[in-house]
């Protein structure tokens, strides 16, 4: 049997889709992992056997094939721990592999079972979201995720939790989208005597999202009154705000 897990490799501000594939086939004990890992990824194995054995669960006596697939694509990070365990699991039954067909996991793995944050999150959420899929990350990272939209997210504190959510044992809660800071507030259009038809050209476009233009000579108010734009203009909502970054 061959468990996929799908996670992503990120190539600047890019998500790449990227499937982790575990084979538990007889043979020889070992654990290898193929697929153009860097050192990084090579020392997963390391984390996810610790982790496994901080839950008390054993790896297989058997040869044991975790792939990366596109192969040809180069593999960084330490955010491929959580996907590599969560394949191995599902490759020896421990959770439902059918059921992590609908996830993207991201996140590193502490060797007491922690998910720890990993960068890109976010990257990895915004991905999940065109991919109709949910995602699983670190708790602490969890409201972050919650950004990207209305996506399932998991914030698993650790390996254990995870799994017994997955089962329907013990649920994890919904995380809260990260809060924003208060942006900083400019002239305010209440200052502007006079310009009355100006001030009533600005409260469409802001109401109607209109584009602008601003005619007349120096010194007419056409800079206060592009100032004072933004302080009545509604507030973004986070898709609106990740468009603008």
């Amino acid at each position: 049997m061959v468990a996929l897990v799908s996670t992503v490799a990120y190539l600047g501000l890019e998500a790449r889709s990227v499937e982790v594939q575990c084979q538990i086939a007889p043979g020889m004990p070992g654990f290898h992992l193929v697929g153009l890992p860097d050192k990084a990824v090579g020392e997963s194995r390391q984390r996810v056997h610790a982790a496994l054995a901080a839950m008390g669960l054993a790896l297989p006596a058997k040869r044991i094939t975790i792939n990366l697939s596109p192969a040809d694509l180069p593999k960084e990070g330490s955010h491929y721990d959580l996907p590599i365990a969560l394949s191995l699991l599902a490759a020896m039954g421990v959770c439902d592999a059918e059921q992590m067909a609908e996830f993207v996991a991201v996140g590193e793995l502490a060797l007491d079972g922690r998910v720890i944050p990993s960068p890109g999150v976010l990257l990895a959420a915004l991905h999940a979201s065109g991919a109709d899929k949910g995602l699983i990350c670190p708790a602490a990272q969890g409201s972050e995720a919650r950004w990207a939209g209305g996506i399932p997210v998991l914030a698993a504190p650790n390996l254990l939790a995870l799994i017994n959510h997955l089962k329907g044992t013990n649920v994890l809660a919904e995380p809260l989208p990260g809060k924003a800071a208060e942006p900083e507030r400019g002239p305010d259009l209440r200052q502007v005597k006079g310009q009355e038809t100006a001030k009533r050209a600005l409260e469409i476009a802001a109401a109607g999202a209109h584009n602008l233009l601003m005619i007349g000579p120096p010194g007419a108010g056409k800079s206060l009154l592009a100032s004072c734009l933004p302080g009545i203009l509604p507030e973004l909502s986070p898709a609106e705000a990740l468009g603008i970054m």
